[in-house]
């Protein structure tokens, strides 16, 4: 098998798409996250609680394919509100290094008219490279 489906313990299913996809030569691609936790439930209603929570679930899937932090490569964020985002940026600078510490991997970020999920604010989507 060719890629191996990387799914973290404890998280409800993925209905119809993968969290992660790992790859043999160590390429993790990470599928959009967004800010619930395991059980699919929005805790946080703000951009900085989903954005954390976002953050953590990509982080998350890294470390169940035996990876950490800095080996992600890649980020695409996608926000509903620039504004918002741009209000907020020290806070979302703290937010991230919470979660990420001081790894800044390459970055894009797209302001999208909506989301699937009616309660997510942003969504996340990585790649990684494991040794």
């Amino acid at each position: 098998m060719s890629l191996k489906t990387i799914h973290p313990d404890g998280w409800a299913p993925a209905l119809g798409y993968a969290n992660g996809m790992l790859a043999r030569d160590g390429t993790l691609h990470i599928g959009g996250q967004i800010g619930w936790n395991a059980e699919k439930h929005f805790e946080a209603k703000d951009f900085i609680g989903q954005m954390e929570q976002a953050l953590r679930n990509v982080l998350a899937i890294v470390e169940t394919a035996g990876g950490q932090a800095t080996d992600i490569a890649r980020m695409t964020w996608f926000v509903k509100d620039k504004a918002e985002y741009l209000a907020h940026q020290r806070e979302i600078g703290q937010a991230y290094r919470r979660v990420m510490g001081k790894h800044f991997p390459a970055m894009s970020m797209l302001v999208i008219s909506d989301l699937i999920e009616d309660e997510a604010l942003i969504e996340i989507e990585a790649t990684a490279h494991l040794r």
